[in-house]
C-alpha cells in the first residue's frame, strides 16, 4: 500500500499533494471539500515569479469564492482548500454580534516583533484583532482575559515562530491558547521564520492543519489573505 508523504514532505502546495503516492489519486478533495466548490476559477501561469504566493513554484493560482472581484491577492489551490472550512465557520458566526475577527496567539518573545507586525497589518485592513499587548489591562487576570478573548473571536491565528516552538514544551500561556484553538475548526497557523517540519517535532496536531507561510508570501500578503477570509462585507453570507 502506498504511504502518504505528508508526515515527511507536507502537502502545502498543489504539486506536493498531487505527487504523493497515497493522495495523488485523490487530489481535488480536501477534508470533504471539493476543489471545484472551494474556489471559482484557477489559472496556470508560465512562471512562478519571484514572490512567495505561487505555492512553492507550482505555477497554479486560485481565487476563493470570498475574494472580491478585482482583488490582487493570489492564493494556491491548497491554501483555498485549507481556508474554506474556516470561512464557512466565519459565515456561520455572522449572526453573532460584537465578535472580534481574529484572536492572535503568539509567543511572548514575539509581542514586539512579528506578532505586532501581523497585528498592525491586519488592523490596517480593518480587521478587529484580539491581541494581548493591548487587550489585557493592568490588574486583569491574564488567563481569564485570554479565555474571554478566545470565546469572543471568529478565528484563531497561531503565529508559529522559533520562539513559539521553544515556548510550547514549557506548557505556558501560548500552550494553553493553542490547546483551546485546536478544539475548533477556526484555526489558521501562520508559519514565520521556521518550517512545518520543525513544528511537527513539537506539535504534530497543529502541523496537521494547513495554513499560511511567510516562506511563500510576505507578511503583508498573509495579512491580506486573512483580512479577506474574515471580512464578510466582501462576500456576504448566503446561509440561513
Amino acid at each position: 500500500m502506498a504511504r502518504c508523504t505528508a508526515p515527511v514532505l507536507g502537502h502545502r502546495s498543489a504539486s506536493a499533494a498531487a505527487n504523493c503516492p497515497a493522495c495523488g489519486s485523490r487530489y481535488g478533495r480536501y477534508g470533504g471539500y471539493s476543489i471545484y466548490g472551494a474556489y471559482s476559477s484557477y489559472s496556470s501561469s508560465g512562471s512562478s515569479g519571484g514572490g512567495g504566493s505561487s505555492g512553492g513554484g507550482s505555477g497554479i493560482s486560485a481565487r476563493p469564492r470570498w475574494s472580491p472581484a478585482g482583488s490582487s491577492v493570489v492564493y494556491t489551490p491548497t491554501e483555498v482548500l485549507a481556508l474554506t472550512p474556516v470561512r464557512n465557520s466565519v459565515e456561520n458566526l455572522a449572526k453573532l454580534p460584537d465578535l472580534r475577527d481574529v484572536f492572535l496567539c503568539h509567543a511572548w518573545d514575539d509581542r514586539q516583533g512579528p506578532a505586532k507586525e501581523l497585528h498592525d497589518l491586519l488592523e490596517s485592513r480593518g480587521v478587529r484583532v484580539w491581541f494581548s499587548e493591548k487587550d489585557v489591562g493592568l490588574g486583569v487576570p491574564l488567563l481569564r482575559a485570554i479565555d474571554k478573548g478566545l470565546a469572543n473571536s471568529k478565528v484563531g491565528i497561531v503565529l508559529v515562530t522559533p520562539a513559539l516552538l521553544r515556548r510550547l514544551p514549557t506548557e505556558g500561556i501560548a500552550d494553553k491558547e493553542l490547546s483551546a484553538l485546536l478544539a475548533r475548526e477556526r484555526l489558521v497557523p501562520v508559519v514565520h521564520g521556521t518550517t512545518y517540519e520543525a513544528l511537527r517535532e513539537v506539535s504534530p496536531l497543529l502541523a496537521s492543519r494547513s495554513g499560511l507561510s511567510t516562506a511563500e508570501d510576505s507578511m503583508a500578503s498573509v495579512a491580506a489573505k486573512l483580512a479577506e477570509l474574515v471580512t464578510l462585507e466582501l462576500f456576504p453570507a448566503t446561509k440561513p
